[in-house]
């Protein structure tokens, strides 16, 4: 009897074990994919960002005329997992969003490409959306993180901070330019009614967003 009552013991502790590893496991994930900070208030730069869930993809894409360009550049956007379940659930974003911009070389003719432009390794420049809102005035605040290590706050008096007040469709994120969010948004009635109509007399052609406007063949976020 004590033996059976033994092996009842170790096969319940075995068990255990066995399930206590995957949620600390998911615990560790959640907490890589959350915003963090240095000492100096720089953003720890999510090194794993292209794991996350990609939204979209835009070429050559600005919010002014475009000038002085020699090369045409894709960009690129991610979300982190967590902040993309809640997102399906309730149309809008939860807080600790992190968005993450990554602007590639675009190449036109390699290996058997004729034509069209395909994404090169090169990439030009990484830039972070983050929802924080213990941390910053209203809520969100934008990164530069060319490095790839960690980013530097941009102040609020740059343009992109108005731009995306006035222009996006969701909490500050272009969303208009995310095929498959834009409708969620709009069912959980989230989307900016204004924004949403401009986006249906465009048309659904336009994919792809971007927080980077170029001016003079510069890059600057917006």
């Amino acid at each position: 009897m004590k033996r059976a009552w033994l092996i009842l013991f170790v096969a319940g502790v075995v068990l255990a074990m066995a399930t206590a590893k995957p949620r600390a496991s998911l615990s560790a994930e959640s907490s890589a994919n959350t915003p963090s900070y240095t000492a100096d208030g720089k953003l720890k730069f999510p090194a794993n960002y292209r794991e996350w869930i990609y939204l979209t993809s835009g070429i050559d894409m600005s919010y002014r005329p475009m000038g002085g360009m020699d090369h045409s550049m894709f960009d690129n956007v991610f979300v982190n997992p967590e902040s993309y379940r809640s997102f399906l659930q309730t149309g809008t974003w939860p807080d600790k969003t992190m968005l993450v911009l990554e602007a590639r070389v675009a190449g036109s003719e390699a290996s058997i490409n004729k034509a069209g432009h395909y994404q090169t390794g090169g990439v030009m420049g990484l830039e972070v959306h983050v929802k924080d809102t213990a941390r910053f005035e209203g809520g969100w605040a934008f990164f530069d993180a060319d490095n790839g290590v960690t980013g530097n706050l941009l102040p609020k008096e740059m343009e992109c901070y108005s731009c995306h007040a006035q222009h996006a469709a969701v909490d500050t994120t272009f969303v208009q330019f995310y095929p498959t969010l834009l409708e969620i948004a709009k069912k959980k009635k989230y989307a900016e009614c204004g924004v949403c109509e401009r986006r249906k007399r465009e048309g659904s052609g336009k994919v792809g967003q971007r927080f980077r406007k170029r001016v003079g063949g510069t890059s600057r976020v917006t």
